[in-house]
């Protein structure tokens, strides 16, 4: 898999796309499942129908309420335990549910 960058187009699985200086996706419409199969194999995540359930909530919500849920939301809202979120997405899962979600960082996220 090839990733090539400028500041603000970058090359994933053979397509450009728009992103921020920390990888994550500025034009939310370029995002597709294809497309977070690619952003979750770059952070090292072999994506099942449980994680893209998540991704699908996260942005069903952004949709709805215009900002990504953190992950307390997605546990109270989405009813995914942040446990669970944790196994999925290890270590930083607001982050990185947000990157495959194709959706800016939830804030208070570091």
């Amino acid at each position: 898999m090839t990733v090539t960058a400028n500041p603000t187009v970058t090359t994933i699985g053979g397509r450009q796309v728009h992103v921020d200086a920390e990888g994550f996706l500025t034009e939310l419409s370029e995002w597709d499942e294809d497309l977070a199969h690619e952003l979750a194999q770059l952070i090292g995540i072999e994506l099942t129908e449980e994680h893209l359930e998540v991704i699908r909530f996260l942005r069903k919500d952004f949709a709805e309420k215009g900002e990504t849920a953190t992950t307390r939301r997605v546990q109270v809202v989405g009813g995914i335990p942040v446990q669970r979120q944790f196994a999925l997405f290890p270590q930083k899962p607001g982050k990185k549910m947000a990157y495959v979600a194709g959706l800016p960082k939830p804030h208070g996220c570091v």
